[in-house]
């Protein structure tokens, strides 16, 4: 049987996976000068046109992956074994503290992305945290 909050935040992240992935391949610079502005967003573009195709081409990869991550979500959302519900929210929660380490070590160093390491910990948390409730229903509804 498929739990319904499983299936759901399967949904949710992936819809987010998947318009973030199509965001990054098609729109990068417009989705950079939103979130960072337009001085930095300049700044993140890179100074040269060998710089800017690199990165360019790199975004373009990293949303491909994004997207492939969102299918993937669709995909698993309809798996209906309890275990595998509880293996794969807990690789979830283990993916997304992973990230947030990586912010608060790696990412916060960037000078251009200095500013937005704390909100983007923030958001790792918080989809860490939709796993982990998950988790917790479903131990409650195991155990009651």
């Amino acid at each position: 049987m498929v739990s319904p909050g499983f299936f759901l935040i399967c949904m949710l992240h992936s819809l987010m996976a998947l318009t973030c992935g199509a965001l990054m391949m098609f729109y990068s610079n417009e989705v950079f000068v939103f979130s960072h502005g337009k001085e930095h967003a300049s700044k993140l573009m890179g100074s040269t046109p060998h710089d800017q195709l690199l990165i360019q081409t790199s975004d373009s990869f990293s949303g491909l992956l994004l997207f492939a991550v969102g299918f993937l979500l669709f995909m698993v959302a309809f798996v209906k074994d309890r275990e595998f519900h509880s293996f794969f929210a807990k690789g979830c929660v283990l993916l997304h503290v992973a990230m947030a380490i990586w912010r608060i070590y790696f990412g916060r160093k960037v000078e251009d992305l200095g500013r937005d390491w704390l909100r983007l910990v923030v958001g790792d948390i918080a989809l860490g945290l939709s796993w982990v409730f998950f988790l917790v229903y479903s131990w409650r509804e195991k155990y009651d």
